[in-house]
């Protein structure tokens, strides 16, 4: 029988939803590692739409402004025009750990480089900064300052005009991911397996939350909630961020990996690596609905998502190309 989305309305009812404080900091996941995608079997269905080759993908991010898809392969950067699908290859100095494609322009976090490098998608030219400690993902707060979590410290620090002004006095475990929240923004722990909120003009750290039972991904979708992937305990899950509670968790079997949204539809994309699908749910309401079920290429760790057209694009980490799905 189905599950139903659970909605937890206080932390400190929930025994599934650990709270981070300063003197009851949550814990590294019984595993010690981090969750990762599930090996795929052969692909045995066709894959739905039309796949175009590709070496191996880790990333994928989609830029409405200029319509360009970027895929990151290692430190290449594949720049397709999704009007003409006509291609550029850009090559960083080393492999991103983040991308976020916004009004034309790149941003990809380069931990072993000491580097987030801005790139313009019209000229596919760069422009690098450096920043000391292993930037391994970076958002933007307004036109001066800058978000950046660091890999080396486990920290996130505030550049202003690219100079550190706050950092965060405790550190994370595993931080992974930036959300923007209405407030400030959030990190997403691997480890943890946690959303924890922080000010960014105080670096103060806010009471986390456990994500099930070892998130990979997250979006802020336009209700200002955290869409999170829980891909070792297979469900999809939503947080409200004013305050911070976990108001859904929705049962998504088949080890789900990679997570788009579609913000004009209210769609969420969540590939399944154990079972090469996409399955898209509608996510306005009080619980997910699942809307779209696709048969994929293998592997398909990345997913990314045209807001205006609906098209969507799943990349495969093992080199069977990427897949167009188009709306």
């Amino acid at each position: 029988m189905r599950r139903l989305a659970i909605i937890c309305l206080s932390a400190t009812l929930l025994t599934g939803c650990g709270v981070d404080t300063t003197s009851d900091p949550l814990q590294v996941t019984d595993t010690l590692t981090a969750a990762t995608p599930a090996t795929a079997p052969p692909a045995t269905t066709p894959p739905a739409g039309t796949v175009h080759p590709a070496p191996p993908v880790q990333l994928a991010a989609y830029d409405r402004d200029t319509h360009t898809l970027v895929l990151a392969s290692g430190p290449q950067l594949t720049l397709v025009d999704t009007r003409t699908n006509t291609q550029r290859n850009l090559t960083l100095p080393s492999a991103p750990a983040a991308l976020r494609a916004e009004r034309g322009r790149l941003t990809a976090a380069l931990p072993d480089a000491n580097l987030i490098s801005r790139i313009d998608l019209r000229t596919a030219t760069a422009q690098p900064t450096q920043v000391p400690g292993g930037p391994i993902d970076a958002i933007d707060l307004d036109g001066n300052r800058t978000a950046v979590i660091l890999r080396d410290s486990g920290t996130v620090t505030v550049l202003h005009n690219g100079n550190p002004t706050t950092t965060t006095t405790e550190k994370f475990q595993g931080p992974a991911q930036l959300l923007p929240t209405r407030d400030g923004v959030a990190v997403l722990d691997r480890l943890t397996t946690a959303i924890t909120p922080i000010d960014p003009a105080t670096g103060t750290k806010g009471a986390g939350l456990r994500a099930g039972e070892g998130a990979t991904n997250a979006v802020t979708d336009r209700y200002g909630r955290i869409l999170t992937i829980d891909t070792r305990g297979q469900e999809l899950l939503a947080f409200s961020t004013d305050p911070l509670v976990m108001k859904q968790r929705y049962p998504v079997p088949g080890a789900p990996y990679g997570l788009a949204y579609d913000p004009t539809r209210d769609l969420a994309w969540v590939t399944l690596t154990a079972t090469n699908e996409l399955v898209g749910y509608d996510i306005a309401g009080g619980e997910p609905q699942e809307r779209h079920r696709l048969p994929t290429i293998s592997q398909p760790n990345a997913v990314a998502v045209d807001p205006d057209t609906g098209d969507v694009y799943i990349a495969s980490a093992n080199g069977a190309g990427y897949q167009v799905v188009r709306a």
